[in-house]
């Protein structure tokens, strides 16, 4: 079993599109309309990717740990630094980063406020 996808309703299907493409070296594997009319897009590659659905409202994301929910999604990364020096140049600094087994971590808030961890794995 795999984990092929994770969709998201985001305020600006285009934004996204190029935030995960130069976080994450994500491309788009395809670009269209939702059933209702809405911009929709799915970056990544064959075997996983994100899907992003333009929203009707731009309410922002409630990231809460005491209630249900998603808290967050997270990626492995080759290099967390590497990582950090391109979210940084995206105009985001992560809110936590900590170091415990099995490897190091960084929490950030993408453009639509979604929690997202990137992981480095030690070897």
């Amino acid at each position: 079993m795999r984990l092929e996808h994770v969709n998201l309703t985001v305020a600006d299907v285009d934004r996204s599109v190029a935030f995960y493409g130069e976080l994450l070296g994500m491309t788009l594997r395809w670009r269209g309309h939702t059933a209702d009319g809405r911009e929709a897009a799915h970056v990544g590659d064959d075997d996983s990717y994100l899907a992003f659905f333009a929203a009707k409202q731009t309410a922002r994301a409630i990231n809460d740990y005491l209630v249900v929910g998603l808290n967050h999604f997270g990626f492995v990364v080759d290099s967390l630094a590497t990582a950090k020096e391109r979210l940084v140049a995206l105009g985001i600094e992560p809110h936590s980063e900590q170091d415990y087994e099995p490897g190091r971590r960084l929490y950030f808030f993408d453009p639509d406020g979604i929690e997202v961890e990137l992981v480095e794995y030690q070897e």
